[in-house]
C-alpha cells in the first residue's frame, strides 16, 4: 500500500468522482476524511471504506464556500491526527447549460464559489500545516474544459482555467516547502452530473439523449466516456512518492479527447 496511514483530506467526497478518489486513497492505505456537504453520501463513501478497506474514514460536513465551515473542518481533522498529508480539491458543479446572456449573476457567481473560491479556501487552511511539516500533496481536479473552449458552459469554462492558473501558480509559490501541487483535468465523466449536462446540452441543440452521449463519446480516439475510476487512479498516483518529481502539472484522463 503506497499511502499506509497518509491522512488524506477529500471534498466532495460523497459522491461521483470524489466517492471513487475516497475509495481509491483508502484501498492504497490512507485514512480519509470526506469534507462535503453531502452527509448522507459521506456516511455511504465512509462505510464502504471501513467495511472494504480497513481504514480509518471520518466523515466532516463542509461547506467549501464558507470560510469558518473550511477553517473548522481543517481543526477538527488536525485534533483527530497528527497531520495532514494529502488534500485533494474535488468539489465542485456543472453551473448553468445556458447561452451567457440567459445567465444569471447568481448562477455565475455559485459556481466560482463551489468550483474556484473552495479550493482557494482548503488551500489557505491546510498550507500551514504542509508548511510547518515540510511536506504535503495537492491535487485539485480541474477539467479538458480548463484547456479548451466549451460553448453553453461559460461559469464552468472559466472556473476551470482559473483552476489550472491557481495550480501553476500554487506550485511555484509553494514548492520550497516540498509541497507539490497538481491538477487532474478529466473528460465528460460517467455519473449524476454529467446526466445534467448532457439534459441542458439536449434542451438547447434539440438532440436526442443518445445523440448527445455518441457525440460526446466519438470525441475520444477511445470512443468512450471517462469511468470515474480511472480519474481516481491518477489522482492516487500523484499523491505517492513515484511522484515526486511532478508539480505545476495538468494530466489529462480524457481517452484521448485532449492531448495537450
Amino acid at each position: 500500500m503506497r499511502l499506509n496511514n497518509q491522512t488524506a483530506i477529500v471534498t466532495g467526497g460523497g459522491q461521483g468522482i470524489g466517492q471513487q478518489i475516497s475509495l481509491r486513497l483508502a484501498q492504497e492505505g490512507a485514512n480519509v476524511i470526506i469534507a462535503d456537504i453531502n452527509r448522507e453520501g459521506s456516511e455511504e463513501t465512509a462505510k464502504v471504506i471501513s467495511e472494504k478497506y480497513g481504514r480509518k474514514a471520518q466523515v466532516i460536513q463542509t461547506d467549501v464556500t464558507n470560510e469558518g465551515s473550511v477553517a473548522d473542518m481543517v481543526r477538527a481533522v488536525l485534533q483527530a491526527s497528527d497531520s495532514i498529508d494529502i488534500l485533494v480539491n474535488n468539489s465542485g458543479i456543472a453551473g448553468p447549460v445556458k447561452a451567457v446572456e440567459e445567465i444569471d449573476l447568481k448562477e455565475w457567481e455559485a459556481t466560482m464559489s463551489v468550483n474556484l473560491s473552495g479550493m482557494f479556501l482548503c488551500c489557505k487552511y491546510v498550507i500551514p500545516v504542509f508548511k510547518k511539516q515540510s511536506r504535503g500533496t495537492i491535487i485539485n481536479i480541474a477539467s479538458v474544459t480548463g484547456k479548451r473552449a466549451l460553448p453553453l458552459r461559460t461559469p464552468y469554462a472559466a472556473s476551470k482555467m482559473g483552476v489550472i492558473g491557481f495550480t501553476r501558480t500554487l506550485a511555484a509559490e509553494v514548492g520550497k516547502w516540498k509541497i507539490r501541487v497538481n491538477a487532474v483535468c478529466p473528460g465528460a465523466v460517467t455519473g449524476d452530473r454529467q446526466k445534467v449536462v448532457f439534459e441542458g446540452i439536449m434542451k438547447h441543440s434539440g438532440k436526442s439523449w443518445d445523440e448527445v452521449v455518441a457525440e460526446r463519446s466519438a470525441n475520444s480516439p477511445l470512443n468512450t466516456l471517462i469511468d470515474p475510476q480511472y480519474v481516481a487512479a491518477v489522482v492516487s498516483f500523484l499523491c505517492t512518492d513515484d511522484a515526486n518529481m511532478m508539480t505545476g502539472q495538468d494530466i489529462n484522463v480524457s481517452a484521448g479527447s485532449l492531448m495537450y
